[in-house]
């Protein structure tokens, strides 16, 4: 993949999103960690405390990526917006089960970040030069 030009702005965002991944992980893996148990659906298979620590070490990883692998950037940034799809459904169950977590204590909070997720996906695409990168690419 060839390295996309990016402006100061999207550089400024990627490393915001790759803090907050970074800060989220550390919450994952101790103090926030029963409030993310919380968020996990009871379908999925494996044990919540397992998801949620997992889940915290992969934050870390696309967190770090995102703020010191510029060579990688793009393929970061596409893994970070998978990464927000994965986890949709622990948003979704958290409003449809009325979990309070997080400080969303009503449906209407936990709506509204249902709402925010799409903008993660973007945020990690546009800030990294995946966007870019995938209209050049068709037009080639």
């Amino acid at each position: 993949m060839q390295p996309v030009q990016t402006n100061k702005l999207q550089n400024f965002l990627r490393i915001l999103l790759g803090t907050f991944m970074v800060t989220a992980a550390f919450g994952h893996i101790t103090f926030q960690r029963l409030e993310f148990q919380a968020q996990v659906p009871n379908w999925v298979p494996f044990s919540k405390n397992l998801i949620v620590i997992l889940s915290g070490i992969v934050e870390l990883v696309l967190g770090l990526g995102m703020i010191f692998w510029k060579r990688e950037r793009i393929r970061i940034g596409i893994a970070l917006a998978v990464f927000y799809i994965l986890v949709f459904p622990g948003n979704i169950a958290q409003y449809t089960n009325g979990i309070n977590a997080f400080g969303l204590t009503s449906n209407k909070a936990r709506l509204i970040r249902l709402f925010f997720q799409p903008v993660l996906i973007f945020g990690a695409l546009w800030s990294t030069g995946a966007l870019k990168y995938f209209f050049y690419r068709k037009q080639v």
